[in-house]
């Protein structure tokens, strides 16, 4: 199906099941220990051996020797792989580092081998006895001492400006200009990343947590150099990615690698403390921003350019793409800057670009506000836009920013806050609230499906899109059954098998809207073939309580597979309606914190989000999306951080005991409210992606919270009380 127009009214506009808070199909599964996770096929290979990675010593250099003979005499050890015994090996595209290092190491704890063996703990031990001799080569490791030769922008990433942003900056009537960091952050996913493989000959099979099944597939067919009709994945289950298990790691490859060496099923889960070094992260930033603005407060000049680092290949964070769309002002100027370090590869982390984007520039418009005097809702509100600041003919397709500012102000008490920082206190507590705009375009991708209807009227969907904890298995339910007018209990969804029919996967914000457009695309291709079989048309039939009705007539759904079953496959594909509208979602995030006036520690106290994202499928998995997105958030302001010993190259607190992140006791009430904005021109679903925009401002919100509370300004990620104490008044 091709969708290259605005979506009129269709079936998915009755909202009998769709847009209804139903709970989640595969809770019960969760819930109870029998939805099956990478690590846990036991049923499917019980005799699988247990692999173990040994991951490099050294940031950079190479490996001179590498003594396996103790590990390979050790009790239990059925083989070990090295790059030296494993075969010719390819790479990957969306991986720019070798994800089987040696003799060259291309960053810390890159794997050099994986120890098999028939228990996890004799694999270990094993692992413990090979002796490896390196040379250590001289790297770079450090963004900020890269930055001053770092002057022009990747080929990929050009730098955008429009009208003369250095004129109109200088003749603006206020001004501001400010550095400001993020560090590298970790995904620290609940379940690790881990896989299980079995070959039959030429033919893998391999079990996995990945978020993009045939992004998997395709990646690992390179590596391995197999036929893609040689490979199966399946991921029907992930604990948690965040966009660290977007790509094929170590452990896909490790495991498919041992197995063939072991010539039995191998089983592998990356050791905690390997992941944040082994795997992908979010790369640090350095934000310039300079904003200018005539008297009112209205901006007339706005610039922002951000240095990150990756290794030789990788990609830039785009931390600039928000500023390009959502404030206006006649000259802009964005860029980005791109250094290559020794450290390990930095990749999609939930909400790339936006989250750390935002993180800078929604204190920064909140610095502008107070230089022009103006509250700092009033000035968001004031410099809003409905077009494209770069095309002035490209209107959006919805843009309630200002609507969710609204709601927000009121719903929080906005209107009771003290401008003046460091005025509230409640007992030891200096007392805040702060604000910023959420934003995270709405990205859409080609994705597929297939769909029965049986005899017993029972529709089955199989796609391979995948649930990361975000609801996937019951929205495409509820999409299957308001299409089919059946009931949810009637609809089975079966997910993440390289078997089915290719989906968008889950990322980027866009699994939600494109994988449910897919399922309606199929579902549309199996009412003509219902409708053709019990004799209606399939344009004017309403399909509804299990029967399909016309002109008077009706007939039973499940009567249309009496026969045998009856099957549909179809695939959204996606105009270039982009060209016409700017599809992008939008938020408001309210925060209070309580600064305790003599140490500097933060409390978060409450927290809002008010959202704008398109026709939600499901309140209450959305509202999910977005809490915890929220708490991600808390963790971003103000504890994570990946530190970087800069002379050996790695990151030191790579594990979750030293990786602080928020836990319980660290989130209070948590509100969020869903604004109606249906929108026609995102897909037949008149949905958008809502589990990147919950974080995408939150960290500001709560750096201009602490600001309202302690008149400390802090512009370095994470607000450490560190960074708060000799700014704070005095204790009375």
């Amino acid at each position: 199906m091709k969708f290259e127009n605005p979506a009129t009214e269709n079936p998915i506009d009755q909202m009998k099941v769709v847009g209804k808070p139903h709970d989640r199909i595969d809770g019960p599964l969760k819930t109870t220990g029998t939805a099956h996770y990478a690590y846990e096929w036991h049923d499917e290979q019980p005799n699988a051996a247990y692999g173990y990675i040994v991951g490099a010593g050294i940031a950079k250099g190479r490996i001179q020797s590498i003594d396996l003979s103790a590990a390979q005499k050790a009790p239990g050890v059925i083989t070990i792989v090295t790059a030296e015994n494993a075969g010719p090996l390819g790479k990957g595209e969306k991986n720019p580092a070798k994800l089987l290092g040696g003799p060259e190491i291309d960053h810390y704890h890159q794997a050099i081998a994986v120890v098999v063996a028939e228990s996890f703990e004799q694999a270990r031990a094993a692992a413990e006895l090979i002796a490896v001799d390196y040379h250590r080569a001289t790297g770079a490791y450090d963004l900020a001492a890269e930055k001053p030769s770092v002057t022009t922008p990747p080929k990929e990433e050009p730098d955008k400006s429009v009208g003369d942003f250095a004129s109109a900056f200088a003749a603006s009537a206020v001004k501001h200009d400010a550095v400001y960091t993020t560090p590298d952050q970790s995904h620290m996913a609940m379940e690790p990343h881990a896989s299980m493989s079995v070959w039959e000959g030429e033919k893998l099979t391999i079990w996995t947590s990945n978020q993009m099944v045939d992004w998997c597939r395709s990646d690992l067919c390179l590596t391995l150099k197999l036929p893609k009709e040689n490979v199966r994945v399946v991921s029907p289950y992930i604990g948690g990615g965040f966009g660290g298990k977007l790509f094929v790691r170590s452990d896909s490859v490790l495991a498919a690698l041992g197995a063939r060496a072991a010539k039995r099923p191998v089983k592998i889960a990356l050791q905690r403390p390997l992941i944040p070094n082994n795997t992908t992260h979010r790369p640090a930033t350095i934000q310039h921003i300079q904003i200018g603005t005539d008297k009112t407060g209205r901006i007339s000049a706005i610039s922002h350019e951000s240095w990150s680092g990756n290794v030789s290949g990788g990609p830039p964070e785009t931390a600039v793409q928000q500023s390009e769309l959502l404030y206006a002002g006649a000259n802009r100027h964005t860029g980005l800057r791109l250094a290559t370090l020794d450290l390990p590869e930095g990749n999609a982390m939930r909400a790339p670009g936006e989250a750390p984007g935002l993180m800078a520039l929604e204190i920064a418009i909140d610095e502008m506000a107070e230089k022009a005097g103006v509250d700092p809702i009033e000035f968001r509100v004031l410099n809003d836009t409905q077009v494209d600041p770069a095309n002035l003919e490209r209107f959006f397709s919805r843009r309630q920013l200002v609507q969710c500012l609204r709601t927000g102000a009121e719903k929080f008490g906005w209107g009771s806050r003290n401008p003046k920082p460091a005025q509230v206190r409640d007992g030891r507590w200096l007392v805040g609230i702060g604000v910023a705009a959420g934003f995270r375009n709405n990205l859409v991708m080609k994705s597929g499906a297939r769909v029965h209807l049986d005899a017993q009227g029972i529709v089955t969907v199989e796609t391979d899109m995948t649930d990361i904890g975000t609801g996937s298995y019951t929205i495409i339910a509820q999409t299957a059954a308001e299409m089919l007018g059946v009931p949810l209990e009637n609809v089975v969804v079966r997910l993440g098998d390289s078997d089915f029919p290719v989906s968008a996967g889950s990322g980027g914000q866009w699994g939600a809207n494109s994988s449910t457009a897919g399922v309606y695309a199929a579902c549309v291709k199996l009412r003509e073939a219902i409708a053709s079989k019990l004799g209606f048309d399939a344009n004017t039939a309403v399909f509804a309580d299990g029967q399909v009705k016309m002109d008077g007539k009706s007939a039973n759904l499940k009567d249309a597979a009496a026969d045998g079953k009856l099957s549909a496959e179809d695939s959204i594909e996606f105009g270039d309606l982009e060209k016409k509208f700017q599809q992008s979602t939008f938020a408001a995030h309210f925060v209070e914190v309580g600064v305790d006036a003599a140490t500097g520690e933060t409390r978060v106290r409450r927290m809002l989000a008010v959202c704008a994202a398109g026709r939600i499928l499901n309140p209450k998995t959305a509202r999910s999306q977005v809490i915890g997105a929220m708490t991600m958030g808390v963790g971003a302001a103000l504890m994570e951080e990946l530190a970087v010993d800069t002379r050996l190259g790695y990151f030191v607190n790579h594990d979750l005991a030293a990786y602080e992140v928020p836990v319980h006791a660290d989130i209070p009430a948590q509100e969020v409210i869903f604004l109606d904005d249906t929108d026609p021109v995102s897909s037949p679903m008149k949905a958008k992606g809502v589990g990147e925009l919950g974080l995408c401002g939150v960290s500001a919100a709560i750096a201009n919270a602490v600001y309202n509370a302690t008149g400390v300004r802090v512009r370095d990620y994470p607000v450490t009380l560190d960074k708060l104490l000799k700014g704070l008044p005095e204790l009375i």
